[in-house]
């Protein structure tokens, strides 16, 4: 593969893990509380960039991807028809993720495992990027582009997330858009954006 394919798998793929976050995590984030109270204006303003737990479980779904594709198409695959991979693939994909999260943060991390307030579904965008990898990687490299890409999509995403919620949370935003109103408006608009971006992405890189 040239720079060129591969840079389109990356971006596609940040594009697309996107398509499948943005909704709910805006509506998580934005209803943790209510956006008239102090607290929530304090949790907004006061919240991190990127934690140390977001960034360990970020890592940990890039490799996850990794493993699952290899086993799902050159271990598996071989042995059963692709029916059952499909039925297969989101289950074991979701308890391999939270078995190998349960493993990172008891033995090697060694830090309790913080809950994340806005994504709660780590083992569910595995198995959808294991999917697609399925659906489009060739080789190992084209896995580990997209794997990257869904990795820097999830942290994108959530840094678009944090700033949103700040900016919902300052007084110079007219009140009746504090809050819900203006996140639920700004990933709406953010939608429509990678929804073209990634549907024009996926034509680019030649995908049948």
């Amino acid at each position: 593969m040239n720079s060129i394919p591969v840079l389109l798998l990356f971006i596609y793929s940040a594009f697309t893990i996107n398509l499948l976050l943005q909704c709910g995590l805006g509506l998580k984030g934005a209803a943790e509380s209510s956006p008239n109270s102090g607290e929530w204006s304090r949790a907004a303003l006061a919240a991190e960039p990127l934690d140390f737990a977001t960034l360990i479980k970020s890592v940990i779904i890039f490799f996850s991807v990794i493993i699952l594709w290899f086993f799902f198409s050159r271990v598996f695959y071989s042995i059963l028809p692709g029916i059952y991979l499909y039925i297969l693939l989101f289950p074991v994909s979701s308890i391999f993720y939270d078995a190998m999260e349960y493993i990172v943060f008891r033995y090697v991390v060694k830090k309790e495992n913080q809950k994340e307030k806005m994504i709660n579904f780590f083992g569910g965008i595995t198995a959808v990027a294991v999917f697609l990898c399925l659906n489009i990687a060739k080789s190992f490299l084209e896995t580990a582009v997209l794997s990257l890409g869904f990795t820097s999509g999830i942290l994108f995403i959530k840094l678009i997330i944090r700033e949103i919620r700040k900016r919902a949370a300052l007084e110079a935003v007219p009140l009746f858009l504090r809050g819900k109103p203006l996140v639920l408006i700004t990933m709406g608009m953010l939608s429509l954006i990678f929804t073209t971006a990634s549907l024009l992405l996926f034509r680019m890189i030649g995908v049948r």
